[in-house]
């Protein structure tokens, strides 16, 4: 759970008041922490205690979108003539993950100014764009791929041929 939340040991072992040389050995099964130990990573990793307690083997988190099924999402704040349909859901875990099938519509216009936390993938099914990333200029064909840090300034800059859609993934931790 530490590395997923991309946390290293110091900086779990400063937040919780919990060795480093104890952290060690719990993560290698060496000892059996407390409850109050357990309590105090928990809380400075940010998730509930009883995640520890949770069989992951017996996760239930499933969802299955037909085609064309996606559930149309109107996002607050959304830049006009870009339809969002949301093609999946995860509701436990530390991992938060936003999968849309993004359509932008005739009239659609380019947009740079999207900033969000989290890690953003795209993958372009349809038409050309040229995708701003920060002061970088990308250009995107059918099959093109972008993974980047979401906390910079992103968007598409100028729209090629429509029909344009694609793949958008965004990847955060619960907070």
């Amino acid at each position: 759970m530490r590395q997923a939340a991309g946390v290293s040991a110091l900086a779990l072992s400063q937040r919780s008041g919990v060795s480093r040389s104890m952290l060690s050995r719990i993560e290698n099964g060496q000892v059996s922490p407390s409850v109050e130990t357990l309590d105090r990573l928990a809380n400075a990793l940010g998730i509930p205690l009883t995640r520890f307690f949770a069989d992951l083997r017996c996760r239930t988190d499933f969802s299955h979108v037909p085609s064309g099924k996606g559930l149309r999402v109107e996002r607050l704040g959304a830049v006009a003539d870009y339809r969002y349909e949301l093609l999946g859901h995860v509701l436990s875990g530390n991992l938060f993950v936003e999968p849309y099938l993004v359509m932008l519509e005739a009239d659609a216009q380019p947009h740079v100014t999207f900033q969000h936390p989290g890690l953003k993938f795209l993958y372009l099914l349809s038409g050309a764009v040229t995708y701003r990333y920060g002061s970088r200029r990308v250009k995107l064909g059918v099959g093109d791929s972008l993974l980047f840090d979401a906390t910079a300034l992103h968007g598409i800059e100028d729209i090629g041929p429509l029909p344009v859609s694609y793949l958008s993934v965004v990847f955060t931790l619960r907070g």
